[in-house]
Protein backbone atom coordinates (compact mmCIF):
# COMPACT_ATOMS: atom_id res chain seq x y z
CA UNK A 1 0.00 0.00 0.00
CA UNK A 2 1.36 3.42 -0.88
CA UNK A 3 0.00 6.84 -1.52
CA UNK A 4 0.35 10.53 -0.91
CA UNK A 5 -1.56 12.70 1.51
CA UNK A 6 -4.33 14.89 0.13
CA UNK A 7 -3.71 18.03 2.18
CA UNK A 8 -3.13 21.24 0.23
CA UNK A 9 0.53 22.21 0.30
CA UNK A 10 2.54 25.28 -0.44
CA UNK A 11 5.18 24.95 -3.15
CA UNK A 12 7.98 24.70 -0.55
CA UNK A 13 6.17 22.10 1.58
CA UNK A 14 7.43 18.53 1.20
CA UNK A 15 5.24 15.86 -0.38
CA UNK A 16 4.72 12.83 1.88
CA UNK A 17 4.71 9.28 0.53
CA UNK A 18 3.98 6.24 2.72
CA UNK A 19 4.71 2.60 1.96
CA UNK A 20 3.69 -0.25 4.29
CA UNK A 21 4.73 -3.87 3.88
CA UNK A 22 4.10 -6.91 6.03
CA UNK A 23 5.12 -10.53 5.98
CA UNK A 24 6.22 -13.49 8.05
CA UNK A 25 9.92 -14.22 8.54
CA UNK A 26 11.59 -17.67 8.68
CA UNK A 27 11.01 -17.86 12.46
CA UNK A 28 7.24 -17.29 12.17
CA UNK A 29 7.33 -13.68 13.36
CA UNK A 30 5.02 -11.10 11.82
CA UNK A 31 7.13 -8.23 10.44
CA UNK A 32 5.50 -4.89 9.59
CA UNK A 33 7.55 -2.12 7.95
CA UNK A 34 6.02 1.36 7.62
CA UNK A 35 8.13 3.90 5.70
CA UNK A 36 7.18 7.57 5.31
CA UNK A 37 9.31 9.64 2.92
CA UNK A 38 9.34 13.44 2.60
CA UNK A 39 10.13 14.68 -0.94
CA UNK A 40 11.06 18.22 -1.95
CA UNK A 41 9.47 19.99 -4.94
CA UNK A 42 12.00 18.31 -7.28
CA UNK A 43 11.22 14.80 -6.00
CA UNK A 44 14.40 14.43 -3.92
CA UNK A 45 14.22 12.66 -0.57
CA UNK A 46 14.72 15.10 2.33
CA UNK A 47 13.74 12.88 5.28
CA UNK A 48 12.44 9.42 6.17
CA UNK A 49 10.59 7.98 9.14
CA UNK A 50 10.67 4.17 9.28
CA UNK A 51 8.94 2.00 11.85
CA UNK A 52 9.61 -1.75 11.89
CA UNK A 53 7.55 -3.94 14.22
CA UNK A 54 8.36 -7.61 14.80
CA UNK A 55 5.68 -9.59 16.64
CA UNK A 56 6.47 -13.14 17.78
CA UNK A 57 3.94 -16.00 17.73
CA UNK A 58 3.86 -15.68 21.55
CA UNK A 59 2.73 -12.03 21.26
CA UNK A 60 5.99 -10.31 22.25
CA UNK A 61 6.93 -7.32 20.10
CA UNK A 62 9.96 -5.21 19.22
CA UNK A 63 9.29 -1.82 17.62
CA UNK A 64 12.18 0.10 16.03
CA UNK A 65 11.53 3.66 14.81
CA UNK A 66 14.21 5.63 12.99
CA UNK A 67 13.99 9.23 11.75
CA UNK A 68 16.62 10.18 9.16
CA UNK A 69 17.36 13.47 7.39
CA UNK A 70 19.33 14.20 4.24
CA UNK A 71 22.76 15.65 4.94
CA UNK A 72 24.72 18.10 2.82
CA UNK A 73 26.77 15.10 1.68
CA UNK A 74 23.69 13.69 -0.08
CA UNK A 75 23.31 10.77 2.35
CA UNK A 76 20.59 10.00 4.88
CA UNK A 77 21.72 10.37 8.50
CA UNK A 78 19.83 8.96 11.49
CA UNK A 79 18.60 11.88 13.59
CA UNK A 80 16.70 9.82 16.16
CA UNK A 81 16.13 6.13 16.86
CA UNK A 82 13.89 4.54 19.45
CA UNK A 83 13.59 0.81 20.16
CA UNK A 84 10.76 -0.47 22.37
CA UNK A 85 10.29 -4.04 23.62
CA UNK A 86 6.90 -5.33 24.75
CA UNK A 87 6.65 -8.74 26.43
CA UNK A 88 3.46 -10.68 27.15
CA UNK A 89 3.16 -11.59 30.83
CA UNK A 90 2.39 -15.33 31.16
CA UNK A 91 0.48 -15.06 34.46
Amino acid sequence: MSGTNDTPAEEDSPEMVEVETEGVDEEGNLVIDDLVVALDSEGNIVATDETVAVITPEGDAVVDEKLSVMGKDGKLHAAEEDVSIFEIDDE
